[in-house]
């Protein structure tokens, strides 16, 4: 298990009439780095990791029936109690093997994550035959407080989408109310965040 990438990005905002610096770090959920606690089954190519992330954080992936989440806690028992275990997209799905962490500086813990997912559109297929995956960066809320998606940034329809999933985790991601709030899209809408709405 190892932390790829350090310090990579580093974004000004204003927020409460103040300039505050924050920065995102890069680690890796590609199976080569992560602890496997649950492989799949021969008929399902399932199973579970934990991945090491910042400050004492595991990022926990699980995957059934090709659809998979994306949780964060303390330890693995933590972060399945977390409302992201239950997050689900409805069609087939997976992220890419990076996350991107947004936190106020190197010595603080993260308030939030990126990631890329592609969720397969059943309607669009390639000369295979197969869904051609359509792209969604998916801004997910870190403790304190419950962890869970808060934003939805389509890859396709935003040329800035990683700047717009940045904003999004520097603006909304900490005060989201998880069970009250609705995800929000950020920037313009595209296939892959119709896809992702239930």
């Amino acid at each position: 298990m190892t932390l790829v990438l350090a310090c990579a990005c580093v974004s000004f905002i204003a927020a409460s009439g103040q300039t505050a610096q924050n920065i995102s770090i890069y680690t890796s959920t590609a199976e080569k780095d992560c602890r496997i606690v649950e492989a799949g089954t021969a008929d399902d190519s399932g199973g579970t990791r934990v991945c090491r992330g910042p400050a004492g954080l595991v990022a926990v992936i699980s995957e059934g029936d090709l659809r998979e989440t994306v949780t964060v806690g303390r330890n693995r028992k933590a972060a399945e109690s977390e409302p992201a275990a239950q997050d689900r997209f409805g069609p087939f799905n997976s992220t890419m093997p990076i996350i991107e962490w947004r936190q106020p500086s190197k010595d603080k813990p993260p308030y939030a994550l990126i990631q890329r997912w592609r969720i397969a559109d059943i309607e669009d297929e390639g000369k295979d035959g197969r869904p051609i995956a359509k792209q969604l960066l998916v801004v997910t809320r870190l403790p304190p407080g419950p962890v869970c998606r808060v934003a939805y940034v389509d890859v396709k329809a935003n040329p800035s989408a990683s700047d717009l999933a940045r904003e999004a985790a520097d603006t909304v991601a900490r005060d989201f109310k998880c069970g009250t709030d609705k995800v929000k899209v950020i920037g313009a809408s595209g296939r892959a965040v119709e896809l992702a709405r239930p």
